[in-house]
């Protein structure tokens, strides 16, 4: 799953070199937290959300054969550095 969401969001954004997905394993449920440059933030969200709500679908989608639930959280490369 986490090569998925590399591929597919390395294909939308401009720096794809910034594109990083990391792995939280919480119990049941496996959140990606997808991180990139922040020039690319508005691609990979899309308008009203648009492009992240598709992603999340493929995600969903994808979680069947897994029989796993994985959820996506879309961060700015900064945001590690404000807290």
């Amino acid at each position: 799953m986490k090569q998925l969401m590399i591929e597919i969001v390395q294909a939308l954004v401009d720096d794809p070199a910034a594109v990083k997905v990391e792995a939280i394993v919480d119990g049941d449920t496996t959140v990606l937290r997808l991180e990139v440059a922040p020039s690319d933030i508005g691609k990979v969200i899309g308008k009203q959300g648009r492009t992240a709500r598709s992603l999340r679908t493929i995600l969903g989608a994808a979680s069947m054969k897994f029989k796993h639930r994985f959820a996506l959280d879309i961060v700015e490369a900064d945001d590690d550095l404000e807290n």
